[in-house]
């Protein structure tokens, strides 16, 4: 009975506080600082982000993009006056597109009804729906499969379009794997699924948000590489990461090339500072012929500090990822990920974090 009554408390939240405790926890906020902002206790704002799997209730709100019942009104004096769908549109304010789907969608000229076609652009726009992982129970098994083998959520999204190219419910998107394990009332996964994912974590991560800050100088921005790397038109762009042992008492550095996949571990020995970062890479990168050292992307880390002086040494130029988004870098995220996820948790020996190279699993 006491732990039910303890659990209760965060349903004593009103729905302005619940709404104020996502907001703010989406954005980044501690969960001190959302409990000081809403007036409530701390293990309160645990309990409800934990109920919630740190994911922003929706919000229904009638948006301007879609039609209002008033406007359907118009729509079906001007049908019954005879007008056009042009001139309709016209008086409205609307593209002459949207007065004919309207008209297509809901019987015609000769069956339009305002109030009914109001009632069903309603009905269908309710939220939430039934999840596509409830609804189709072999793409739920295929995907619990994979989890339970330690593929990502994006990984899983991006094999299924390639094993069921013609097969349009096989499809599901990694945001949508996301969801259904951290918010339960979606269903569709089993919650502890949720601890096969690298990351371990039972709730959403905020998006958008890195706390902290290495406050690197003369940085270059991943979006003044050259259209080459982008596009992997040609071998010797990298990307870079770190994987941290156990305690943070150990590192490996992961260099990934961007057109194949190429993907090489650097041991750490003397630490993952900046000095002996710069100093292991630069060995590493040297050892490459000249046509594969053309670009490293890092993201803004304090192991990079001493970027400028790699550059001088390696004759590689560095990019850096946006301070908000340091999964830009995509195709290093994947492996690193996965050797991460496979290395033994044990501290990062020299054994374990010796140089040397292999191609990355398919992102």
């Amino acid at each position: 009975m006491a732990g039910r009554k303890r659990w209760s408390r965060s349903w004593r939240l009103s729905d302005g506080q619940r709404d104020e405790i996502d907001r703010r926890v989406a954005a980044g906020e501690t969960r001190e600082g959302a409990a000081a902002a809403v007036g409530c206790d701390r293990r309160t704002v645990i309990r409800w982000v934990t109920r919630t799997g740190g994911i922003r209730r929706y919000e229904r709100r009638h948006s301007p993009r879609f039609l209002s019942l008033a406007e359907r009104e118009e729509i079906a004096l001007g049908v019954a006056g005879g007008e056009s769908a042009v001139a309709i549109a016209g008086r409205l304010g609307r593209s002459v597109s949207t007065v004919t789907r309207e008209l297509a969608r809901n019987g015609g000229r000769g069956g339009y009804r305002a109030v009914g076609a109001d009632a069903r652009a309603l009905r269908l726009a309710r939220r939430p729906k039934l999840a596509k992982l409830v609804r189709v129970p072999r793409l739920r098994a295929e995907v619990e499969r994979r989890l339970k083998e330690r593929w990502s959520p994006q990984q899983i999204a991006a094999r299924l379009r390639l094993d069921f190219p013609d097969d349009a419910e096989m499809r599901v998107s990694h945001e949508t794997i996301y969801q259904s394990l951290y918010v339960q009332s979606r269903g569709g996964l089993r919650r502890e699924l949720s601890s096969r994912l690298r990351t371990g974590r039972s709730r959403r991560r905020a998006q958008g948000v890195r706390h902290g800050g290495a406050g690197l100088r003369e940085i270059v921005p991943i979006a003044a590489r050259p259209a080459e790397v982008d596009d992997r038109a040609v071998p010797g762009h990298w990307e870079g990461d770190l994987i941290i042992g156990k305690g943070g008492r150990s590192a490996i550095a992961t260099l990934v090339e961007r057109q194949t996949r190429f993907t090489m571990l650097v041991q750490l020995p003397q630490g993952r500072t900046a000095e002996p970062v710069r100093v292991a890479l630069t060995e590493q990168i040297q050892r490459l012929p000249d046509s594969l050292r053309r670009s490293l992307t890092w993201d803004q880390g304090k192991e990079m500090a001493e970027h400028a002086r790699f550059t001088i040494d390696s004759g590689v130029k560095v990019y850096f990822c946006d301070p908000s988004s340091p999964g830009s870098a995509a195709p290093t995220r994947t492996p690193t990920g996965s050797y991460a996820s496979t290395s033994p948790k044990a501290t990062t020996s020299a054994a374990t974090a010796r140089t040397h190279s292999t191609r990355s699993p398919t992102n």
